[in-house]
């Protein structure tokens, strides 16, 4: 079967079904095409709570999927491949962060949206790579705990100036991010404006000229006057920028800059997903109602 015919069955299949498709940034071009939204994972979910769908099919990876089950309870959420997982996400688990909160009794915990959702259920609050900094100063606490980025929170205890105790944890992708793969992308590219995500190391972000979430990146690349930008992130969302701004030039940071997991998901797994109904992502009602609270949370100050 030809990509062609792949779609149109996956047309014909999410029409009767009454079906959604949602692709992150960091997903392979063919899938972000064949997608009704394309974005991050915590704004796909939103999107994905407010659509009269009946099936969400989450072309991401684990934690988003179960983000997306959480918000939308009463919705089937399908992940077309059952192995997309996120290696920071499985830095740590719920029995770990339990442990971990009772050696500083008392102090909140701020979760990256980027976690299982038993871990979420023993949050305070969630935050984005975007909100982290506005979740982090709505405390009104000057000293917390944040999981599972140890690069996420060195940026916003930086711009916060608050005690973080941070989590050893971090995104493989940005977390291989150096300062001589900014400065080397400087040099290939002297006019251009450098972009970092706050998951990179704060020596790298120190080196950029703007620090900004994938859901930023997508939004001030549509009116910046810069004709050229070097993007350090996964370097899936440069189809995305390149598709809808044509007339300036996006070049990766790095080269290999790219997620094993967000590459897994293709055409024939969306296919066979809304076809067999695999794999369904659930999530047991009490984490999924603690989890929620901690989301909640988040949005009741963004």
């Amino acid at each position: 079967m030809g990509p062609a015919d792949v779609l149109k069955k996956i047309g014909e299949l999410k029409a009767r079904r009454k079906a959604v498709i949602l692709a992150h940034n960091y997903q392979v071009p063919e899938v972000q095409d064949a997608a009704d939204f394309v974005g991050d994972s915590l704004e796909l979910s939103r999107k994905a709570a407010g659509l009269d769908a009946e099936v969400i099919v989450f072309c991401g990876v684990h934690f988003m999927a179960e983000t997306a089950a959480i918000l939308s309870p009463g919705k089937t959420v399908l992940l077309p491949e059952v192995e997309a997982g996120c290696p920071m996400a499985d830095m740590i688990n719920g029995r770990e962060l339990r442990a971990w909160k009772a050696r500083y009794p008392g102090l909140p915990v701020v979760c990256y949206v980027n976690t299982s959702a038993e871990v979420k259920a023993e949050s305070d609050i969630c935050c984005t790579s975007s909100n982290a900094v506005s979740v982090v100063d709505s405390l009104g606490v000057d000293e917390l705990l944040f999981v599972p980025d140890k690069n996420l929170a060195a940026y916003v205890a930086r711009e916060t100036g608050k005690t973080i105790h941070a989590w050893d944890g971090y995104c493989y992708v940005h977390h291989r991010f150096t300062p001589e793969d900014i400065r080397a992308a400087r040099r290939r590219h002297p006019g251009a404006e450098v972009w970092v995500h706050p998951e990179c190391p704060l020596d790298v972000i120190e080196l950029a000229d703007r620090t900004l979430s994938t859901g930023k990146m997508v939004v001030e690349a549509r009116t910046t006057s810069c004709r050229e930008i070097v993007v350090g992130t996964e370097k899936g969302i440069i189809y995305r920028l390149a598709k809808e701004n044509p007339a300036v030039k996006f070049h990766p940071a790095r080269e290999t800059a790219l997620c094993a997991h967000m590459k897994m998901t293709t055409l024939e797994k969306v296919l066979r997903a809304l076809e067999t109904d695999t794999h369904r992502v659930t999530v047991p009602p009490d984490i999924a109602d603690r989890a929620r609270g901690a989301i909640q949370a988040m949005l009741k100050i963004i």
